[in-house]
């Protein structure tokens, strides 16, 4: 509220979310502190700053507006308010305060899995996680939209140059194949430890990113049947065996406790690599170059 500009205003976003994510890590939760460095702090800082560079060109006369003190008592009151409230509800929680842990804690060996937020997320919350993942292909649909009827079908973003015996062409080389192998750790040992779909997704789509940026790839056109394939086939390998699971264990989404963890990581491995396609394409931003382009 404070910055004058966006790109500051996108700075302090990125820095307020890794200050969330070491204050998760003090809390003892590593999973959500790398879903907020990746995440909440990582791909969404990268499509605000993107952006922040599209809006550039009107900012110039919002930068001489500046709020009155009204805006700014009014702007006081509010978070007042806010932060009074929520620090009533959680001193006001009662003793013990209520909590499923236990019954959860008490049913996660029938999931097969050692981590137990995976477990939470792919069992009790999978509703959730599967809606997450629709709400991403949602998203990147509607970033595809913003792109002119004569661009439809052609490549997201613009084509990156940089020089071959550049400090960024050096770090990408070295990084992404390093950065590849994190990636698929985190999200395989997510089953067992902190880590997951999402996270090693995120860490997938910033190797991909960089090596776009470094000129060493460049983004596929949105026309191509194998790229929209991989996009969608995350969600449909989910609700198949969500739907499935009427069959087997007579709800959706739920898992025959033989087969829970194989058929959960049958709905992680193709989640991965769609979140992944996802966040790096909505990084690249809607079509800017034809086909022939």
């Amino acid at each position: 509220m404070a910055a004058r500009d966006t790109f500051s205003a996108v700075v302090s976003f990125v820095a307020y979310g890794l200050l969330l994510a070491l204050v998760w890590v003090r809390l003892a939760a590593p999973d959500v502190a790398l879903t907020e460095a990746a995440i909440g702090s990582g791909v969404t800082g990268g499509l605000l700053l993107a952006a922040s560079t599209r809006s550039r060109p009107t900012e110039t006369p919002a930068a001489r507006e500046k709020p009155g003190a009204t805006l700014w008592l009014a702007a006081a009151i509010l978070c007042t308010l806010a932060s009074a409230g929520l620090a009533a509800i959680v001193l006001l929680l009662p003793e013990p305060a209520p909590t499923l842990a236990p019954q959860a804690a008490a049913n996660i060996a029938a999931t097969g899995l050692g981590n137990p937020i995976t477990a939470v997320l792919m069992a009790y919350r999978a509703i959730d996680t599967l809606l997450e993942t629709v709400v991403l292909l949602l998203a990147l649909v509607g970033t595809w939209s913003l792109a002119p009827d004569r661009l439809w079908g052609g490549f997201p973003g613009p084509r990156h140059y940089a020089d071959p015996d550049g400090v960024l062409s050096f770090v990408a080389r070295l990084l992404v194949p390093i950065g590849i192998l994190v990636g698929i750790h985190i999200f395989w040992v997510g089953s067992v430890a902190p880590g997951g779909e999402f996270q090693g997704a995120t860490i997938l789509a910033a190797m991909w990113i960089l090596a776009m940026m470094a000129g060493l790839v460049g983004a596929p056109p949105v026309s191509r049947r194998w790229l929209r394939l991989v996009l969608v086939a995350g969600p449909a390998v989910f609700i198949s065996i969500g739907l499935a699971g009427f069959a087997m264990a007579s709800a959706f989404l739920a898992y025959p406790e033989s087969h829970s963890k194989l058929l959960i990581l049958t709905i992680e491995v193709p989640v991965t690599l769609s979140i992944a396609t996802t966040l790096a394409l909505l990084v690249a931003g809607p079509p800017e170059r034809g086909p022939q382009q």
